[in-house]
């Protein structure tokens, strides 16, 4: 494929990660013509197709890719074992097929494209021990599991190099469960209980170490409305992806606090349902800038997104929600040339 154009645009748009059906060859190719515009604006990203089933999921594919830890899929969910199984190698075999379709889509590409995988709390929260508990219960093993998704993602990343040379790889840990984590409102294996709460210092040091396995640009992504910014901000990451569609003036000026921190924010301001549009979107983030006493130079280095991943919707739908985050990306940077 042809290089694309050299990026000049202030304020770009790209999606979460999960995308609707089960062919992965359609899923990638889509994404790419849809972000890779021509105009810089689109950041192309390798979606992910959870309609292929159980290792297409955004834990059983953060699983596969763990350095000496292997699960295997209870009613439960996903469980650690002591050896691979079947179902270890289901999962390792659609992360091959994903390299394999990125490899030839991607062909000749230089650029920025991103990848996401299950950040190492969620990780914790979703995967069981052998008794049955939560990975979180046992502080060993959550230190195992950090270590292990560390040298796993560090693996990843090198075979996304490998098939894609002229890739920039942007590493986006996801983490829906950190607030429930932090919260300590996860039940127990029993449901009568709830699991102790994880230190907000212990939480940010194991998403250091994780983002630490990476040498290029990271991002964390929380569509969780009380997703902490400060304790993000701490880790280091060089962005962090929030939902901001019904974001409080509380919320706009930690925004703000953010962004003079010097980390960047990707605004998730398109639903997952389709229902938005890039008139609506443009005005939200305008609003909130202003509502938060930023200028609208702020908005150099936004990236313009979804609230989460858009598997639940129709192919078409799909499009439409990445269309949206196009326009609404262009429409703001046009007020940035203003």
């Amino acid at each position: 494929m042809d290089a694309p154009a050299v990026v000049t645009a202030p304020v770009r748009a790209t999606g979460i990660g999960s995308w609707p059906g089960t062919s992965v060859r359609e899923a990638v190719r889509t994404v790419r013509d849809l972000l890779l515009d021509g105009e810089g604006v689109g950041l192309p990203f390798l979606p992910e197709t959870p309609g292929r089933g159980p290792g297409a999921d955004i834990i059983g594919r953060a699983a596969a890719m763990l350095t000496d830890l292997y699960v295997d899929l209870q009613p439960s969910g996903w469980r650690l074992v002591d050896r691979p199984g079947r179902d270890a190698g289901r999962t390792a075999s659609l992360l091959r097929q994903d390299l394999d379709e990125l490899a030839e889509a991607y062909d000749g590409y230089t650029g920025p494209l991103k990848v996401q995988v299950a950040g190492p709390w969620t990780l914790g929260a979703s995967l069981r021990l052998t008794r049955g508990e939560r990975v979180l219960v046992d502080r060993g093993a959550s230190a195992d599991l950090v270590a292990s998704l560390a040298d796993g993602i560090a693996g990843y990343v090198g075979d996304v190099r490998r098939v894609v040379p002229g890739a920039e790889v942007v590493l986006q840990l996801d983490e829906p469960s950190l607030p429930a984590v932090l919260e300590g409102s996860l039940p127990t294996d029993s449901g009568f209980g709830r699991i102790r709460s994880v230190d907000p210092q212990v939480a940010a040091r194991g998403l250091e170490t994780v983002l630490a396995a990476h040498d290029g640009p990271t991002v964390i992504h929380s569509c969780h409305p009380s997703v902490p910014l400060p304790l993000l901000r701490a880790t280091g990451v060089g962005a962090i992806a929030i939902d901001l569609t019904g974001a409080t003036p509380a919320r706009w000026e930690s925004v703000a606090a953010t962004l003079d921190a010097g980390t960047s924010v990707w605004a998730g301001v398109l639903p997952t349902d389709g229902s938005g549009t890039s008139q609506d979107a443009r005005a939200l983030v305008l609003e909130g800038l202003e509502r938060a006493g930023l200028a609208v130079d702020a908005l150099r280095g936004l990236v313009v997104s979804p609230t989460c991943g858009l598997s639940g919707l129709t192919p078409e739908g799909a499009r439409d929600v990445l269309r949206a985050a196009l326009d609404t990306a262009r429409r703001l940077g046009e007020e940035v040339h203003r």
